[in-house]
């Protein structure tokens, strides 16, 4: 997106301020991550300092909702979350209410690869309905709909999807390694076991994933 060195952002729900964090040091911006959970802000001012741009992110506890930056910003962020505004519409909204004129708006996203045939195959791409989420090209349109040209998008391949989910498998399976006497060790030891498959099954042929970059119309 050809940031200016200086660029402010805000990062709503944006966890563990991964992203924020990194732009800060790649591209010397400035920024806001605001989230919920004190946990995942832990590790974000931790990665802040690792990183040598404590100076430049500020993060914030709270409910990303309702966030509203005192003074507009050039990138307003929302990467896997658009239930803080009840779906992409109201998301879209309430980072315009942040983002200056001539800005970009950030919004990550699920889409259906392929029409799911039936309710489980729903609910295992973590959807209650086939509605939650829409196939590329509608959610596209629906952006358009929304005032939005997109000006530049970056999509899952299923290889990038192989990746970000089997590190979590590891991950359970070091837990598990770590903490074999945990009360919650046999719930995490039947999800390893049966998340592979159920993801091949499921996911990784059903749900897609982008980030888009919007400009108000």
């Amino acid at each position: 997106m050809d940031l200016p060195p200086g660029a402010r952002m805000l990062d709503l729900a944006c966890g563990s301020g991964e992203m924020l964090c990194t732009w800060a040091r790649d591209h010397h911006i400035t920024g806001t991550g605001v989230d919920i959970s004190t946990v995942f802000l832990a590790s974000a001012r931790a990665r802040a300092i690792e990183l040598d741009v404590a100076e430049q992110v500020t993060f914030i506890h709270g409910d990303a909702s309702n966030h509203v930056a005192d003074e507009p910003v050039d990138i307003g962020a929302c990467i896997g979350a658009t239930w803080i505004g009840d779906g992409v519409a109201g998301t879209v909204e309430l980072l315009r209410r942040s983002v200056r004129p001539g800005g970009i708006l950030l919004i990550g996203e699920p889409y259906w690869r392929r029409d799911p045939p039936d309710q489980v195959t729903v609910e295992a791409c973590h959807a209650n309905r086939k509605d939650d989420f829409r196939p590329l090209p509608n959610l596209l349109a629906q952006f358009g709909e929304l005032g939005c040209d997109v000006v530049e998008m970056v999509l899952a391949d299923q290889d990038s999807w192989d990746r970000y989910i089997a590190a979590q498998w590891l991950n359970i399976r070091r837990w598990l390694d770590a903490n074999p006497d945990d009360e919650l060790a046999d719930q995490m030891r039947v999800e390893l076991a049966t998340a592979p498959a159920q993801y091949a099954r499921y996911q990784r042929e059903y749900l897609g994933w982008g980030v888009f970059a919007l400009m108000t119309r």
